[in-house]
């Protein structure tokens, strides 16, 4: 017997908090998800806008941290930027803007290849965090940016030319509904980035409500971190 993934499932991973110090002095809380056998890469999650809600739970990132671990070994490392709050905690500091969170992505990338030594490490910023992403996170040790739902409302023209002379991958998943910048909009607010791939995503919204989203984006990403484990099972097995 089996029975379909759904939005609630949790499969087996190790879980790990812990504390993030920044180049300013804050603690910020996170977690680890790694798989409890090898893995096959990693992820650091920036999660939507405080503001309006996000954090490292925005339920995205916890679904990755969820399932992804066990289905297709990847680690996943999720951290509240500062001023957020999430169930793991609150993180020090207030909201800046996506101004003082460049400490905050910096930690983090040093603190996945630093201290948890990960390999084949990918970015993933979701609304909020893609401007982050785009931003901050020019670690050299990471492969590359996988942003969801970019609105770039931070993110000048300059700042996007520096993505084509760094040549690491640049996936970019448009939903056909979203709410900032649709797939039209987005061939041209990015075409100082030839090499970028633009996947526009038919029947989704900013938020990625729904299973068939929510499969579809977890897809997109084991797609560039862990090819091999493709297609994501959507039922598991029954082991009661």
């Amino acid at each position: 017997m089996s029975e379909m993934i759904r939005a609630n499932t949790l499969l087996p991973s190790k879980r790990s908090p812990f504390t993030l110090r920044t180049a300013d002095g804050l603690g910020l809380v996170g977690e680890v998800a790694s798989p409890l056998g090898s893995s096959t890469g990693a992820i650091l999650c920036l999660h939507p806008n405080p503001t309006g809600g996000g954090m490292m739970d925005s339920h995205i990132y916890r679904k990755a941290a969820n399932r992804l671990p066990s289905m297709a070994g990847i680690t996943v490392v999720r951290f509240n930027t500062r001023g957020t709050t999430s169930d793991a905690g609150t993180s020090e500091g207030v909201f800046d803007n996506g101004i003082g969170e460049r400490f905050d992505v910096e930690a983090a990338l040093t603190y996945c290849f630093d201290e948890l030594h990960l390999t084949n490490l990918w970015v993933v910023g979701w609304s909020f965090g893609t401007d982050l992403a785009l931003h901050y996170a020019k670690d050299p040790r990471h492969k590359g940016l996988i942003l969801l739902s970019p609105p770039l409302k931070n993110s000048s023209e300059d700042q996007l030319t520096y993505w084509n002379a760094d040549k690491r991958p640049l996936i970019a998943l448009i939903p056909e509904f979203d709410d900032y910048l649709k797939p039209h909009e987005a061939i041209e607010r990015f075409s100082v980035i030839p090499h970028i791939e633009l996947i526009a995503v038919d029947g989704a919204k900013h938020l990625w409500v729904g299973e068939p989203s929510v499969y579809r984006v977890l897809s997109e990403i084991v797609k560039r971190v862990a090819p091999e484990k493709l297609p994501l099972p959507t039922e598991i097995a029954d082991t009661v």
